[in-house]
């Protein structure tokens, strides 16, 4: 073989190799995106049930705070599902359960969580719309409704 033929072969090959290794930094991103959507998700369907059993205890209604989350569970379940299907049908996606523990072998460990910085009461998050106090993680305010 002469060095050109080589030379050829050895570009033809770094060409695949960055290929293959750009492919599977996007199918990391979107794993990475995916497993961001199921904790959305989760959150999203834990406040659900929260609003819908504060709303039970207290013999409340308020559906159309009820409609939001759904609503807004299912845009978050067709986005998850978007993403899925770009990594192809013989793609495994990696599913997160947030409530799920780790198998005892699996190697992971769960360490417990710390709050550090703690802000003090006075600084609890608020709704925009009425001023009524909600948690941090609210996607909706529990009593007007607005969109947080």
């Amino acid at each position: 073989m002469d060095f050109n033929k080589i030379k050829e072969m050895g570009l033809e090959y770094a060409e695949k190799g960055r290929n293959a290794a750009m492919d599977l930094a996007e199918r990391g991103r979107t794993q990475a995106k995916i497993v961001s959507e199921q904790t959305k998700l989760a959150r999203a369907q834990r406040q659900l049930g929260a609003l819908v059993y504060s709303l039970a205890k207290g013999n409340e209604e308020n559906q159309p705070l009820v409609d939001k989350y759904i609503e807004m569970i299912g845009s978050i379940e067709a986005d998850l599902n978007a993403l899925k299907e770009s990594l192809g049908p013989a793609a495994e996606v990696i599913t997160h359960d947030l409530d799920e523990e780790p198998a005892e072998d699996s190697g992971i460990t769960i360490e417990p969580t710390v709050e550090k910085d703690k802000k003090p009461d006075t600084d609890k998050k608020t709704c925009p719309q009425c001023g009524a106090p909600v948690s941090e993680d609210a996607l909706f305010c529990n009593r007007c409704g607005a969109q947080l």
